[in-house]
């Protein structure tokens, strides 16, 4: 590249290195420009302006720091073999079952904050419109303590045979009902709307539950119907949070079931009868899981610092993130894609030039939120999500490399990424601190060891360094509650973990996910297909908010349901010479068939093969959400339900024609 001899000035006059002197020079375009197309004195003084800001960064740029182990191996081979690894942290294959001597179970995380914090903030929550309320380490511990002594006066038993429902939304209540069966030793079984009504009688009566704890009397309403019809017999005891009317108390007693508030609990039956803590041991139940459309597994919870609850309104989750000023973040890469989104619509040369620079100090290992970019460009962003982040977490669903390496230099936090299930206490692997590469989920943690399995059926091949991803370890669930035959299923007679996920080795140590197993099926030619890794690549398309892939084995094509992104689809549609309201979009025949070729584009630059791509599909304008059936409470696509509720529309898209 030829450089002017103004910028060889600059350069040489502020020790820029070659790669800063080109980024300079490519602003040039954006500079405004004299008659004879040489820079104006504005200019050339904006541009020397910043390469002097560009010099100061680079010399206050503080030491990279020092990762855990060698970035270029983040893994050992077990036993020599390079199909099963563990993380390189650990001086041995033995795994590591607690990090501190004198914390082994949630109990004693809780003690430990206790310890640590005592009269500090533990749980804070706010009414809408007014300030945060804090409630303490030692009041949630004292109100733990009475709530579960008044759920042993009602007949609950100090072991971890006694399972206790929890009904509710998240608030600070929920979490000292947890603590509180913590505390006696008793096992906290979650419930949430989103079950439905026939697994919540299966979970009432697998688990024997007496007692549930509710927020409202709605929710207890559904509960005690089922108690009416005879289908709960167990159930004889619930609690709620909220108040609730005498009439509701009047209905319960005549089935047996006793109605008491939160408080009246703790007052009436915990207060002054106060027993003296019976810890759970690690070995002992803590709590049973039950995701949608499965029976019950068993992991444990962990907790933070301090906890804020939003307001349970999602439309000022922003507002409370802003007020809560969250130091740790943990995210979906849906909610980091929309802020990604929004930033990228503003994007200027001077935010490529910044986002660069910050881009090379991840490089080296420096991570900041204080530079001049920080506070001159990226101030606004960082400020949108409290402007304290210190590092975030996503997971769940795959990222894309770019929107990660993006947010990295604009958050000015550390962003981890992260894989594992429920079955294995949320995570198995995790991402480096000091790695910015993308593409991957990290290492094995130090309690897991990870390994791939041969997937004949789909051409995966453990020699190959790819297959089925198997867990071990002590964050290894025991089986799935009183169902051996589902236990054997999951749990191999080794103890490892089948995931149904399908991973590959990279040359660094670190996993990659590349497809699934649990999901695929036959079409009629007798191709395999893994609709989740298509949707993960649909998922890129600009118009594409949610999407469903659909086949079978009837069927020789597959065919999808889009739902189109509400704050982009509009201006994306318009570009292309199409007007009309977002809903009226989702109608047009034209606009269907520009997002079809969109996806299928996206689709070969993936290297898709053909029988992979949709060859038809429906514009739905209302997002798949926990609400309306269609999402898990982790925001996971609940495939049967949304087969059943769109099958008119399945059904219509393959009477069309054949391809």
């Amino acid at each position: 590249m030829h450089f002017p001899e103004w910028l060889r000035s600059l350069r040489s006059s502020t020790g820029l290195k070659g790669s800063e002197s080109e980024d300079l020079w490519s602003l040039l375009p954006s500079l405004p420009l004299s008659s004879s197309f040489s820079l104006l004195p504005s200019s050339v003084l904006g541009l020397g302006a910043l390469a002097s800001i560009t010099a100061y960064w680079l010399v206050t740029r503080p030491r990279p720091m020092r990762p855990p182990c060698d970035l270029k191996a983040q893994s050992v081979a077990v036993n020599g073999d390079p199909s099963c690894r563990r993380s390189a942290i650990l001086k041995d294959d033995t795994l590591l079952e607690f990090y501190y001597d004198d914390t082994r179970t949630a109990y004693d995380m809780f003690q430990r904050g206790l310890m640590i914090s005592g009269s500090g903030p533990c749980l804070g929550f706010r009414k809408p419109g007014q300030p945060y309320e804090w409630i303490s380490y030692a009041e949630v511990a004292e109100q733990a303590q009475v709530l579960g002594s008044g759920l042993l006066a009602k007949g609950c038993q100090p072991n971890p045979e006694q399972f206790v429902g929890i009904y509710a939304q998240n608030r600070p209540e929920w979490i000292i009902s947890e603590l509180a069966c913590y505390t006696y030793s008793m096992a906290v079984v979650p419930l949430y709307d989103t079950l439905g009504l026939e697994a919540m009688v299966h979970i009432l009566n697998l688990a024997e539950i007496s007692v549930v704890i509710c927020d409202r009397e709605e929710k207890a309403a559904s509960l005690l119907e089922n108690k009416e019809n005879g289908t709960t017999p167990k159930l004889s005891c619930l609690v709620l949070f909220n108040d609730f009317s005498q009439a509701f108390v009047e209905r319960a007693k005549s089935c047996e079931v006793e109605v008491l508030k939160l408080e009246q609990l703790m007052v009436s039956w915990g207060g002054g009868r106060s027993h003296l803590n019976v810890p759970p041991q690690p070995q002992d139940l803590a709590v049973v899981c039950f995701t949608s459309g499965t029976t019950g597994t068993v992991s444990m919870f962990c907790y933070g610092a301090r906890v804020g609850f939003y307001q349970g309104d999602i439309s000022l989750l922003m507002d409370d993130i802003k007020t809560l000023k969250p130091t740790f973040f943990p995210v979906v890469p849906r909610l980091l894609n929309r802020i990604y989104d929004k930033v990228s619509k503003r994007i200027t040369p001077l935010l490529n030039y910044a986002v660069k620079r910050k881009q090379a100090e991840l490089s080296s290992g420096v991570v900041r939120n204080n530079s001049l970019w920080d506070k001159l460009v990226f101030n606004k962003i960082q400020e949108s999500l409290g402007g304290n982040l210190r590092f975030a977490l996503t997971a769940s669903a795959p990222i894309s490399p770019a929107v990660l390496s993006f947010l990295r230099a604009t958050l000015g936090c550390l962003i981890f990424e992260g894989y594992g299930q429920t079955e294995c206490t949320a995570g198995c692997t995790f991402s480096m601190p000091g790695d910015c590469s993308t593409g991957h989920v990290g290492a094995p943690l130090p309690c897991a060891m990870v390994k791939v399995v041969d997937i004949p059926e789909m051409n995966y091949y453990a020699k190959n360094g790819a297959g089925e991803i198997c867990i071990r370890g002590p964050s290894v669930f025991r089986g799935y509650l009183r169902d051996p035959e589902k236990t054997a299923e999951a749990l191999d007679r080794d103890s490892w973990l089948h995931s149904g996920d399908v991973g590959q080795w990279l040359p660094n140590g670190t996993l990659r996910i590349i497809d699934r197993k649990k999901h695929i099926f036959k079409l009629a030619q007798g191709e395999y297909i893994a609709p989740e890794k298509i949707e993960n690549v649909y998922m890129r398309c600009v118009p594409v908010l949610q999407v469903f892939v659909h086949g079978d084995s009837l069927q020789s094509y597959l065919i999808g349901i889009v739902v189109p992104d509400p704050e982009v689809f509009v201006d994306w549609a318009k570009d292309r010479g199409f007007v009309g309201s977002y809903e009226e979009l989702c109608q047009n025949p034209d606009v269907k068939k520009a997002v079809l070729e969109d996806m299928n584009a996206v689709g070969r630059e993936a290297r898709l093969n053909s029988f992979e791509q949709v060859k038809d599909l429906y514009l739905h304008p209302e997002m798949f959400s926990v609400a309306n059936g269609l999402l898990t409470p982790t925001l996971k696509s609940r495939r049967a339900d949304i087969r059943r509720h769109f099958q008119e529309q399945i059904s219509s898209m393959y009477s069309k024609k054949a391809y």
